[in-house]
Order: structure tokens, then sequence, then C-alpha cells
């Protein structure tokens, strides 16, 4: 069991959940402002993605990334910044022709995909490790190996603390590859995904299977998506790991109970103490993940 639990808060994702609550941020003001209120509650990072203020849409806008980080960091709270770096990997088959791209499809390559991270060198940022088909709709996201070494080594060049994203344990076998290759410093930072389709599923034994694979010096926390978030606290703790909770994830405090971000922190947190842990702040996160 993780005795000493950092709380990360995925704040608002990408997924088309803006007109489900109107609790989910989507303008740079609204983004930043739920994130302070989370590191309020008690979150030690929030993991950041920006949406088109006009379509509520997930974007990748370095404008909009830019302005959000700038907020976020001038109100003064303490908090660590995680910004997504998953956006631009969507591939949607042509109709006609499905070696061609078909309508939806945003296909970037590297660079592209981390030039707001350049700019804005957050403390970290996500790599997601690997291409997987997401949901039922007819899109693959691709992250291929040569991308995610190109931009491992760009992150690592910079500073920035990856966190490898994995959604199956085939994922985990390519992080490990570049982990081996030395593009990922130690201690190498894990993020469990869970219960996304086609991914792995929100369950004990699941979760255990994947942990079981990660290195043995590892840093991981997990998480479970819907009605799976708050279970998935608890089992993430009890095997070791940290927790992430957001609106990214689960837009519901209880059944037919719209959630903040900030409720879902405090859920989290009270799940968390009366197991017998305690809650890291952003300095004593800092030491563990190992940021300067």
């Amino acid at each position: 069991m993780n005795h000493d639990v950092i709380i990360t808060c995925a704040v608002t994702g990408a997924g088309a959940t803006t007109d489900k609550s109107e609790h989910v941020p989507v303008t740079p003001e609204q983004i930043a402002a739920s994130s302070i209120e989370a590191a309020k509650a008690g979150a030690a990072v929030v993991h950041v993605h920006v949406r088109d203020p006009e379509t509520g849409e997930g974007s990748r806008d370095v404008g909009l990334f830019k302005e959000t980080v700038k907020l976020i960091r001038e109100s003064g709270t303490d908090v660590i910044l995680n910004l997504t770096a998953g956006m631009g990997g969507d591939w949607v088959p042509g109709d006609e022709d499905p070696a061609m791209p078909g309508a939806g499809t945003d296909m970037i390559g590297p660079e592209e995909r981390l030039a707001h991270v350049v700019e804005c060198k957050p403390d970290i940022c996500s790599l997601d490790c690997g291409t997987m088909n997401f949901g039922n709709g007819n899109y693959t996201y691709i992250n291929t190996a040569p991308f995610l070494r190109k931009m491992a080594k760009m992150v690592q060049d910079l500073g920035v603390k990856p966190e490898l994203e994995v959604f199956d344990l085939g994922q985990i076998r390519l992080a490990r590859a570049l982990i081996d290759e030395g593009l990922i410093d130690a201690p190498p930072l894990f993020q469990i995904c869970l219960g996304i389709p086609w991914g792995a599923g929100a369950d004990t034994e699941t979760m255990a299977a994947m942990k079981q694979a990660l290195p043995a010096d590892a840093l991981w926390a997990g998480f479970g998506i819907s009605r799976m978030q708050m279970p998935m606290v608890a089992q993430a703790v009890l095997l070791g790991g940290n927790v992430r909770v957001g609106l990214e994830d689960n837009i519901y405090l209880d059944r037919g109970v719209l959630a903040t971000n900030a409720m879902l922190v405090e859920r989290a947190s009270e799940i968390i103490e009366r197991m017998g842990a305690r809650i890291l702040g952003p300095d004593e996160a800092r030491a563990k993940i190992g940021l300067s």
C-alpha cells in the first residue's frame, strides 16, 4: 500500500463531455480556474488539455495552452503542471478510399505535437505509448514507435518529465524499450489508464497485472473512467500507486449528481485518508517524482 499519495486532476480532456455537464471547463479562463480549485482541494498535479472556446471541442492550439498556463502560473497557486501531448494522432479512413484520410483526421508529426510543450515548458507532459482503437468510432489513435522515440528525446532535451501513459500491457513493453534505450530519465513516471474502449479494463486483476509489468523503480498512478473512477482510486493506493481523478475521465460525483473537479479531488482525498494514507502537497510530490 502507498501511504504517501499524489493526486492528479485531469481537468477537462478532449472528449465530447461539454454537452453533458456545465462543469466541464472550456475557455482558458475556465480551465485555469478549475485547475486552481482542484489544487486548493488537494491535487498536487493538474493534467491540462485545452478546448476551442467557440465549439468546446478538444484543441491543440499553442496560443490556448500558453494563455491557460499563464493564468495558472500568475495565480500564485502552487501546483505541478502536466500538459497533454496526445493531440494530433487521429486517423479516420476515407469513405471512398480507406488508404486516404477521411473527415476528422488530425495527423501530425512529433515536432508539431510538442509545439505547446516547447513554448510552455511544463513540469510534466504526457506520452501516450502506443496505437489503439478508441471506442467504436471509425478512427484509430496512432503513435508509432519512431514517433515516440523522437518525442521522448525532445522532451528529455527540454528537461520536461514524460508521463508514460499506458493503456495495455503491450504499451508497457514499448515504454520499457524507451527506458532501456536511455530516452527516459530515472525514475520513470507511468500512468495506468483503464476502462477506455478498447484498452485494458478497469478491474483489480488488470491493474495488478499492469503494475507487475512496470520497472522496479517506476513511480506510477492509475485511474479508471466513469463509475470506476473512485474504485480505481482505492485500488491504486492498495497496490502502491498514486491516483488520478477529474472531469476528463468522469463527470459524476454520485449517480445522477454532476461533479466539479474540486469535488472529485475531495472525494478521492476522503477515500485515501480513510484508508490510512496521506495526501502529498506539491513540494513533496516534486521530490517524489524527481522534478527539479
